[in-house]
């Protein structure tokens, strides 16, 4: 579900980076995981939607040093504390 509407919001029709699609969106979920401690749970619309919006900003901004966008970090930051975390400041 995650791949199809990340190529959606994309405009990719094709399955030629579906691979490359895959894995933006299983570092993702890892480091969402393993580093933040965020478990998601994709079939809520809202923690699906966020993993998308960050997958694409990650593929749109392959190779720049942008920091993240602020409805981004925002929506980020939000999560974060409803997961149970405490955000830094």
């Amino acid at each position: 579900m995650v791949l199809s509407l990340l190529k959606a919001a994309l405009g990719i029709s094709s399955a030629v980076r579906d691979e490359y699609l895959q894995a933006i969106i299983d570092s993702v979920l890892t480091e969402l995981r393993d580093v933040n401690g965020m478990v998601f749970d994709l079939t809520r619309p809202d923690h699906l939607l966020f993993v998308v919006d960050l997958a694409e900003w990650r593929y749109r901004g392959r190779g720049t040093t942008q920091p993240m966008p602020p409805h981004l970090r925002t929506r980020y930051l939000d999560f974060w504390v409803s997961l149970g975390g405490q955000p830094d400041g």
